[in-house]
């Protein structure tokens, strides 16, 4: 069962909208601001792919959906949320003025989590004058009603009681946080992805291969590796019965070979756009974005419950977590909706204490 009772989403674009939908799939309300006349729109179609996703993973029957109201303020939007998650675009100016009103109106015991992509929650804080200590970042991959990953990161002054308590909010919504030991711009998933982007735009720029057969490389090669077991323990099995040392030895040295480009960037320039975007209109064959997000949805929850089969029936990776998480939406549709203890356990264990009251003065 969740520990929020009441969320706030700041921000509705995909990323936004991702975090609406897996909260009220878990029957949280949720109260939205977005400035952009589309946002309803935009949300509603995210969650038709949501909701169409999650009664394949629960056929048996889904929660009692959270409420979504859509606030005309920030001010209105977090002012009774315990949880407050912003999505807003990567520009440090515009998160210091949002973030600078969530800490202005919200709750002094709420969380406040950041999709941002990459910049430090420490230059996010500077603009939060009452509470910076709640901030974390809550960098989620899309779409976030499924993948369930969430980078946390603290800053400097980020209290280590809001990273535990970050934690407990994004695992009880079926997310599998992981916490970044030092706070790094782009923080991990990023700076890998980012890392195979370049390369990736260096081969398509020399001709040396079409974005779809790049793509092919990865999705009938070592992107099957890589969504059951990843990197290092991919390498450790390559290693033989030898295990990482031997696989280090054998191909250590090939890391100093001009293999790659990485540190190179191709002028990104009109030519290098239009054949990219020519080549990945060339690729979707006539699909539109929306049939692509439901080609992936349904992949998605396909290759996570076969790996929920794994492992003797206890599940593998991120199959042993999609297991635990749909027995756990299972259970809360059966249940009638009540009050969660958990809930006011987590509140009063938040770090930040809420604001005094002034005391009255005596008569007389």
């Amino acid at each position: 069962m969740s520990i929020i009772n009441k969320a706030a989403a700041i921000g509705g674009g995909v990323i936004g909208a991702g975090w609406v939908a897996r909260l009220l799939l878990n029957g949280i309300d949720v109260s939205i601001f977005d400035p952009d006349p589309e946002a309803s729109r935009k949300v509603s179609e995210v969650m038709k792919g949501a909701r169409r996703a999650y009664k394949q993973m629960v056929p048996g029957g889904l929660p009692k959906e959270g409420k979504l109201t859509f606030a005309k303020t920030i001010a209105e939007a977090v002012a009774d949320a315990d949880f407050i998650q912003e999505s807003v675009p990567e520009r440090l100016d515009l998160k210091h003025r949002v973030l600078a009103e969530i800490d202005l109106y919200a709750p002094a015991n709420a969380i406040v989590g950041s999709s941002t992509s990459g910049i430090k929650p420490t230059d996010m804080q500077v603009a939060m004058k009452k509470h910076p200590e709640r901030l974390v970042v809550g960098h989620p991959f899309n779409p976030v009603y499924l993948l369930p990953l969430v980078e946390i990161v603290g800053g400097e002054q980020t209290f280590p009681e809001a990273i535990e308590v970050a934690k407990e909010i994004y695992a009880s919504i079926g997310m599998k946080p992981v916490v970044i030991r030092k706070e790094i711009e782009a923080f991990v998933g990023d700076r890998l992805l980012e890392a195979a982007w370049r390369e990736a735009l260096w081969l398509i720029k020399d001709g040396i291969c079409t974005v779809e057969e790049l793509d092919d490389i990865m999705r009938y090669g070592f992107g099957l590796r890589w969504a059951q077991m990843g990197m290092f323990q991919v390498y450790r099995v390559a290693g033989g019965e030898a295990g990482m040392r031997h696989f280090m030895a054998q191909f250590g040295p090939c890391l100093k070979w001009p293999w790659t480009k990485l540190m190179d960037v191709p002028e990104f320039n009109d030519e290098l756009v239009d054949l990219i975007a020519t080549q990945s209109d060339d690729q979707a064959h006539g699909l539109s974005i929306r049939e692509l997000e439901k080609i992936r949805d349904d992949n998605l929850v396909a290759i996570m419950d076969a790996l929920s089969k794994q492992n003797k029936g206890k599940g593998w990776g991120a199959g042993a977590l999609h297991k635990d998480y749909t027995k756990q939406l299972a259970k809360l549709a059966a249940k009638k909706p009540a009050a969660s203890r958990a809930a006011e356990k987590a509140k009063a264990s938040k770090p930040v204490k809420k604001a005094e009251k002034p005391k009255k003065k005596k008569k007389g």
